[in-house]
């Protein structure tokens, strides 16, 4: 959603740098109505604050206006994964079987010969360590 915002935006900004570029619009312009730069800045920094302050005024509004963009940006998302699958199957080089040479680097041992290739001495765990329970600082200074 958000991709598309922005791409309106540049979209809009080329629409109207283009008369520059013609000599011929520059004579078409020179009756229409005219733009000035500090007027432009000051609605357009009173428009952000009125838009900052509706957040303000009705939460609500906020409240529901988030959880749309959150919706959007997980459908976005699972757009973009069918996408990415589409493209997969269509550009996927096909009949190989094996991994890319490009992706096997040779840092890692394959697993049958990890107990094999171990340093003696060295611990082994057989699951993920977990750290102990932390003091809260809060509780210490309390005492």
């Amino acid at each position: 959603m958000w991709f598309l915002v922005k791409a309106a935006f540049w979209f809009s900004l080329v629409l109207v740098l283009l008369p520059f570029l013609d000599p011929s619009s520059t004579e078409k312009l020179q009756h229409g109505p005219k733009v000035e730069i500090g007027d432009t800045f000051s609605a357009a920094n009173e428009a952000f604050q009125y838009i900052s302050a509706i957040c303000v005024q009705k939460p609500d509004v906020c409240e529901k206006g988030a959880e749309t963009f959150v919706a959007l940006g997980h459908r976005a998302r699972e757009g973009a994964r069918i996408a990415y699958e589409f493209l997969d199957t269509q550009f996927a080089e096909t009949g190989s079987g094996a991994p890319d040479a490009k992706i096997m680097t040779g840092t890692v041992a394959p697993a049958d010969n990890l107990h094999e290739e171990a340093i003696e001495g060295a611990p082994t765990f057989k699951r993920t360590p977990v750290p102990e329970k932390r003091l809260d600082p809060d509780a210490a200074l309390a005492r």
